[in-house]
């Protein structure tokens, strides 16, 4: 009997313990209920999807059009035909420019609904386009007038353009910013003919498949990693995002597999460094299939430049793989050193720089010098292998010395692209190609720019990063200084003569030459998203019912703080001085989840741009942290902890 009575008490207690988990769960529910779900910002992939509810090409003819500019409000100088025809016609597109170096034509694949892509108007005009085809026997010619919107107030606009005309095509020179401006592209006249309104960074290259491949809108830290690359026609529409866990910075480069080898990083593991990891990504998947750790490769501490740090200790800024070695070549501007691995196992194979100041066991891996006219490059970017083997770099040229002591000055200095030959058996290396030092310092980039191979003999050299204090050549980039003056240089060399010219007032990141029409085809659908910016490091969990909780006061309201939801993670913001304790705080059935907040500047500052910087004022620093979508699942309420008090947001978010 007593064992029964035992077992009913016991059972009463179960019983007692789960009502009252029940009813706290209902208290807790009800709570919630009064609680405000934080705004949510769709995404571009979303955004743009609903446009396309106004494609219609029913009821519209050749003769009456449906004509929409702008038409993801993304590319504002390019515009979308739609039309049907009875019987199936191949229509050629001409959109008119001021010669015939300046016009385009293309010819679209054979249907009876027409999605014709107009690209390349001209800003604030009433530009001419024409459609022709045949169709039962006859020629139709048809004329549009599309006009167009004056240029942002912003847009940087050519001081200087040259150009032998006889010896260019019609293709565009495209930009990417670095300081200032937007993605855009100048034709052989120096007229803006595209540009997207959405921010874009770094490279802005084209796949084999025709779509452009750029940076997306969002940072994934600060001052310039991005979620990673969205694929792009010359609309501006989206076709796929790929998403990285460590983000993207500077380059990548398309795999004869199509996968995507991608400067990342690995924010994590690597006790604060940057720039020093490379990825592979499937861009069937988006899964990251191999991974490049440039600690395992090299001595942080060795070939140090100027802007070397202990956490942008090799500066990574360039990504290139030869088929024909099976190989990588990596750019370290903050060791003044071109690197080559091997795919496959990841081991050093050369190295291309001064080895003044290198440890005595990487001293095999450089080579020796031949010929009167050598020189080392020095803090460069672009380093790319041509289809002759030969190693193209653009060579900054920053102090040309690993001693201090013998440091060249700005005004002395001069930027330039340089061609390698190298020979991997006797590791000796020779110069058979430079350009720029004739220019001297008015050529000086310290930082960014780019030189590009567009067939034998045909090359571009963009010096990107000019800058000028006070009316004098500066070592350092855009954003260091007060009272500077930039610019931009790019030129266009065949057979060493310079058949292109374009002077711009601000500093650009890279340079490429391209049509603007290509075999891609337009297609509509909603852009697919792969990848994964990966699960967002917890501080601690703690379970159990959070107390000494407080509302919301003017305290709490002095930090400024908001949060909104991306579709794939939960952004923090708010402002605080350096060294505060804060949490952010996801709270669901009794589970508290921590995220504490870094607020410093550091680990993830690097020396590049000087974009997308943190402010900071007699406030405190203005800081915008992301907490990601990947394991959350439900609705969770928002606490925010500074400094051992905690706040309760009466905000909720749910994924």
């Amino acid at each position: 009997m007593k064992k029964k009575n035992m077992l009913k008490v016991i059972i009463g207690i179960f019983l007692l313990i789960i009502i009252g988990i029940l009813i706290l769960a209902l208290v807790l529910n009800k709570k919630l209920e009064n609680k405000i779900e934080v705004d949510t910002k769709k995404s571009l992939v979303t955004t743009q999807y609903e446009k396309e509810s106004k494609f219609k090409t029913e009821g519209y003819t050749v003769d009456k059009p449906n004509i929409i500019l702008d038409s993801y409000k993304a590319s504002p100088l390019t515009a979308l035909i739609l039309f049907e025809t009875e019987e199936e016609v191949e229509p050629v597109i001409t959109v008119k420019g001021k010669d015939e170096n300046t016009t385009f034509t293309h010819k679209f694949s054979k249907s009876k609904k027409h999605y014709i892509e107009v690209y390349g108007l001209y800003p604030d005009k009433e530009n001419e386009v024409e459609i022709k085809f045949n169709t039962k026997g006859k020629e139709i010619i048809k004329t549009y007038k599309i006009k167009t919107d004056k240029l942002p107030e912003d847009f940087i606009l050519p001081t200087s353009v040259k150009a032998d005309k006889e010896k260019l095509n019609n293709d565009l020179y495209f930009f990417t910013p670095s300081s200032k401006g937007y993605t855009c592209a100048y034709d052989v006249n120096g007229d803006v003919r595209w540009y997207l309104s959405n921010y874009a960074l770094w490279d802005n290259t084209r796949l084999e498949n025709g779509h452009m491949l750029i940076s997306t809108e969002r940072l994934i830290n600060d001052p310039y990693y991005m979620t990673g690359l969205y694929e792009i026609d010359m609309l501006g529409k989206i076709y796929m995002e790929y998403s990285l866990p460590g983000g993207y910075h500077h380059d990548y480069f398309e795999m004869p597999n199509g996968n995507l080898l991608v400067a990342s990083d690995d924010f994590y593991n690597r006790n604060g460094t940057v720039e020093d990891y490379i990825v592979e990504l499937d861009r069937k998947t988006g899964e990251i299939v191999k991974t490049f750790d440039l600690k395992d490769i090299l001595k942080m501490e060795d070939g140090k430049s100027e802007n070397w740090s202990n956490y942008d200790w090799f500066h990574n800024n360039s990504v290139w793989y030869d088929e024909k070695t099976n190989s990588i070549t990596l750019s370290g501007r903050h060791q003044d050193a071109v690197i080559n691995i091997d795919y496959k196992t990841g081991k050093l194979k050369w190295i291309i720089g001064d080895p003044t100041s290198w440890s005595k066991e990487y001293q095999k891996y450089f080579f020796k010098p031949i010929g009167d006219d050598f020189e080392w490059q020095w803090s460069q970017h672009a380093a790319m292998i041509t289809p002759e083997g030969y190693v193209f770099i653009l060579d900054n040229g920053n102090n040309k010395s690993k001693i201090k002591e013998e440091y060249v000055s700005a005004e002395d200095s001069y930027t330039r692209g340089v061609m390698y030959e190298i020979n991997t058996d006797d590791m000796t290396i020779k110069q058979v190609f430079e350009y720029g030092k004739e220019r001297g310092s008015d050529f000086y980039s310290p930082y960014i720019s780019d030189v590009d191979y567009l067939d034998k003999d045909h090359y571009i050299v963009h010096s990107g990063g000019i800058v000028y204090v006070d009316g004098k050549n500066s070592n350092q980039p855009a954003g260091f200084s007060k009272n500077t003056t930039l610019k931009s240089d790019t030129v266009e060399l065949l057979n060493d003569e310079v058949i292109f010219e374009i002077v711009l007032p601000t500093n650009n990141y890279r340079v490429e030459k391209q049509s603007l029409y290509n075999d891609s085809e337009f297609k509509l659908g909603k852009a697919e998203r792969i990848g994964s910016l990966g699960k967002t490091k917890e501080t601690e969990t703690k379970v159990g019912v959070l107390t000494k909780v407080k509302d919301i006061d003017e305290k709490y309201k002095k930090y400024n703080i908001n949060f909104t939801k991306e579709e794939d993670r939960l952004v923090f913001k708010g402002q605080f001085k350096r060294g505060q304790n804060v949490n952010v705080i996801l709270y669901k059935d009794f589970k508290a989840v921590y995220y504490k907040q870094s607020i410093s500047k550091k680990p993830y500052t690097a020396l590049c741009v000087d974009i997308f910087t943190e402010e900071e004022n007699k406030n405190g620093l203005s800081i915008t942290r992301y907490i990601n979508s990947e394991g959350l699942n439900g609705k969770y309420s928002i606490y925010v902890e500074i400094d051992g008090i905690l706040y309760n947001t009466k905000e909720y978010v749910e994924f």
